[in-house]
């Protein structure tokens, strides 16, 4: 018995050293199977089909060559906070009372205390990190990794991108090398170096999960996706390709805890220099904007506009006052292509545009009707995009499923509309579409709607799916329906 369970330790312990011989390294290389493993064990394995390993990355030459140009990051922000008037609690009423009828009541400053990551990017002293890093700060100090700590100057902010341009006295300083191509790849592998929790030049390792994010709170800038484990602290900290080049900025994380949960987000590189760039020059971020409200186009959309595959951006609303406007743009345009360059989703577009000089001729092929067409716009200057106020309708309770009713003069002042129905009850299709009560019905597929009845006629005509532009509360948004 005891003989069986030597034999059988030792057959295990076989196991484990040649699965562990498949990783072993010599001399900084992966040795594949044959090599690694012992004599014996190769010459019974002689006649098997080798096996495919992947060999993992080294990360060490990335690290020994950029690491000493990751700083840390350390920020004082002062906070006001009201002090409690003598003798009575904040919670009692009369404290109230004395603080809204004309007892001044002290402030005093609470310093605050954040930290982040950036990175040196030229050896004059010139440094990348995040806006929100910096954003109100009243002290900004740079660590290097050679213990040498420095007071920093904000040279720019920029919010919509959240990058911040910093500047410390000193020369000769390590820095980084940016990613000039612009190539990275979904699936590629990359390095985040900075300082989560504090730990200063943390590394960690994963791969590109995907490419033209848009995240609801930063229309303009198109994340890439990462599994880095990035964590608070890490952000404004480089994210690196395998070649040692820097190819965004670690900014977002996805979490419920606060935590990393698989899902980080960086700014791609090219719009980081170009905003780098601006800040440097002149302070500030110039960009261009056409003035309009855009979605991605799905399936069903695809279908109802004429498209043979839903690519584009389809623009549910058009500022009045802006460029698109003045060039002729209209709601449910498609945009097929900008500058020559092809819009397979709407997180493409902004950037492009933003990227556009205020005043220059920016040439669009659009899809309107079925028929693609080329109209050339002036680029506006950025400013809030002002879309219309809305609610929105229908009134057929039949194919379409909604009970609709025409607008009342007060109604059509206050939405601003010039035509549309109201909804009033909705089921069927248009309720599985997400149709409301209290939306206003604009257009079905690029046709605007004056009435209860034209609605109808164009629903009864419609093949199996229709687009309607509906107006609820401050927006526009085209709604595809299945009618079946």
């Amino acid at each position: 018995m005891q003989q069986k369970m030597l034999v059988r330790s030792l057959i295990a312990a076989g196991v484990i050293a040649a699965g562990a011989g498949a990783y072993a390294k010599y001399d900084g290389s992966v040795l594949s199977d044959a090599h690694a493993a012992s004599a014996p064990v190769a010459a019974a394995t002689a006649g098997a089909q080798p096996a495919m390993v992947a060999a993992l990355p080294d990360f060490t030459g990335i690290v020994e060559q950029n690491g000493r140009a990751v700083v840390n990051i350390s920020v004082t922000s002062d906070m006001k906070k009201v002090a409690n008037a003598p003798g009575l609690d904040p919670n009692d009423p009369m404290f109230q009372f004395f603080r809204q009828f004309g007892m001044p009541l002290p402030q005093e400053q609470t310093p605050t205390h954040a930290l982040g990551s950036g990175f040196i990017v030229s050896p004059d002293g010139v440094i990348l990190t995040n806006a929100h890093v910096v954003n109100g700060a009243s002290e900004v100090m740079v660590k290097l990794t050679d213990k040498r700590e420095f007071e920093a100057k904000v040279v720019g902010i920029d919010k919509p991108s959240d990058i911040a341009v910093l500047k410390i006295d000193a020369k000769n300083l390590p820095t980084v090398k940016l990613d000039p191509a612009d190539d990275v790849k979904v699936g590629e592998w990359v390095v985040a170096i900075g300082s989560p929790f504090g730990f200063e030049n943390s590394v960690t390792a994963g791969i590109v999960s995907a490419k033209s994010r848009s995240l609801p709170d930063a229309s303009y800038v198109p994340f890439l996706q990462t599994d880095v484990a990035v964590n608070p602290g890490n952000s404004g900290g480089p994210l690196f390709n395998t070649k040692g080049e820097v190819v965004g900025i670690n900014s977002q994380i996805y979490s419920r805890s606060g935590g990393y949960q698989g899902l980080s987000f960086a700014i791609p590189i090219q719009v980081v220099m170009h905003v780098k760039d601006q800040l440097l020059q002149h302070g500030s971020v110039t960009r261009g904007q056409l003035g309009v409200a855009i979605q991605d186009v799905n399936q069903a959309l695809a279908d109802s506009f004429g498209l043979k595959q839903p690519t584009g951006a389809l623009v549910s609303s058009v500022d009045k006052t802006g460029a698109a406007a003045r060039a002729g743009l209209e709601p449910g345009d498609v945009i097929l292509r900008y500058n020559q360059k092809d819009i397979a989703s709407s997180s493409q577009l902004p950037m492009l545009v933003a990227d556009s000089a205020p005043g220059s001729t920016a040439k669009l092929q659009i899809m309107r009707n079925g028929e693609t067409r080329n109209i050339d716009v002036i680029v506006g200057n950025s400013n809030s995009t002002k879309v219309a106020k809305a609610d929105a309708a229908d009134h057929d309770h039949g194919r379409l499923g909604v009970l609709v009713r025409p607008l009342n003069p007060d109604e059509r002042g206050q939405t601003g509309a010039g035509g549309g129905v109201m909804v009033e009850d909705v089921a069927g299709a248009a309720a599985q579409a997400g149709i409301q009560p209290g939306d206003l019905i604009l257009s079905v597929n690029g046709t605007p709607i004056k009435n209860p009845a034209q609605l109808k006629a164009l629903v009864a005509k419609a093949g199996k799916h229709v687009a309607l532009l509906v107006q609820r509360e401050q927006g526009k948004i085209f709604i595809p329906v299945d009618l079946g």
